[in-house]
């Protein structure tokens, strides 16, 4: 029996292919479309991918036997929005049938009429280009008339669960001592609080701010969260020193985790949903495992005394 032979007689398992394609990480997208007659439909997809940047083309594919397919091929335009990694259940609720998908959820109409998600990493605004036949799906190709980027950590989707980015650890290059440096003044640098303390800084956070990230919240938002959680904030005015940024950029990530549901505004302070409580303790558990794991080799008096000189420098109880 030849190779051809071979090859002809194989049978393809559903199940075993699907496992086999599930070893490619995707992003996962939600895909949606308005026709003329007002009907809007959205899809959950992974099966988004770019095609050519001029012109800038893209494609997904949607089973043939899906009941929003009608609309797609109607509609002269659909978009593509790229979830963050905040979106779980926004992509869990598009991947149901027989409901009211945009109920209560926040979006603006784009181009050609078709809904933009709120608080996506990425949205791609395409208009329809062509549509092809690829066994029992088709292939929608769409030429990308506008796009907006948010920069949110990705949702992903790899072996039938979801995940989140992180940095592969071999990339995290540390700073090294490097040869040559003077001698004559390197232990005084050395024994210097100040640098010592802003190189310590930056190191910590050169391994925990991905982490903070890979949840989808920017660090401002997961500042804010944070800050609320702890109750070391006794009014809005108190949260630019708290979380360190100024309040424009407090006020923009209170209005963001106002439409995930996340805070309401509670006279002079935002106050946190259960929700918000929720997600605030996951991002507690991001800090205190890497912290956890940054102080393993001192000992735990050793550990105490230095969050003691911390909140002394910093000048909290």
């Amino acid at each position: 029996m030849n190779v051809l032979q071979q090859i002809d007689e194989f049978t393809v398992d559903p199940l075993q292919f699907r496992r086999a394609l599930g070893n490619f990480a995707t992003g996962v997208t939600i895909i949606t479309a308005q026709n003329a007659q007002g009907e809007k439909v959205g899809v959950t997809a992974n099966s988004f991918n770019s095609v050519s940047l001029d012109p800038p083309l893209i494609l997904w594919s949607i089973d043939k036997k899906s009941s929003s397919f009608s609309v797609f091929e109607e509609a002269t335009h659909f978009a593509v929005n790229i979830l963050s990694g905040t979106q779980i259940e926004l992509s869990n609720k598009f991947s149901r049938r027989n409901i009211d998908k945009f109920a209560d959820t926040n979006f603006q109409l784009g181009v050609g009429r078709a809904p933009i998600l709120e608080n996506c990493s990425a949205v791609f605004e395409c208009e329809r280009y062509q549509v092809i036949e690829g066994g029992d799906h088709w292939i929608i190709v769409g030429k990308v008339v506008r796009f907006h980027d948010q920069g949110r950590s990705p949702l992903v989707y790899h072996q039938g669960a979801y995940s989140c980015v992180m940095p592969h650890p071999s990339l995290q290059v540390k700073q090294t001592e490097q040869n040559g440096v003077d001698q004559t003044h390197y232990g005084h640098l050395y024994n210097n609080v100040c640098y010592l303390m802003s190189r310590a800084f930056k190191a910590y956070q050169t391994d925990y701010i991905p982490k903070q990230m890979a949840s989808g919240f920017r660090t401002s938002e997961s500042r804010l969260l944070l800050v609320l959680a702890s109750g070391t904030a006794s009014s809005k005015e108190d949260l630019p020193r708290d979380i360190a940024m100024p309040m424009q950029e407090v006020e923009r990530s209170a209005e963001i985790l106002k439409f995930e549901g996340l805070l309401v505004d509670h006279d002079n302070l935002y106050a946190l949903t259960e929700k918000g409580k929720q997600t605030a303790q996951y991002l507690f558990d991001i800090a205190d495992s890497h912290q956890n794991e940054v102080f393993k080799k001192y000992s735990e008096e050793q550990k105490d005394i230095f969050i003691t000189m911390l909140r002394d420098f910093a000048g909290v109880a």
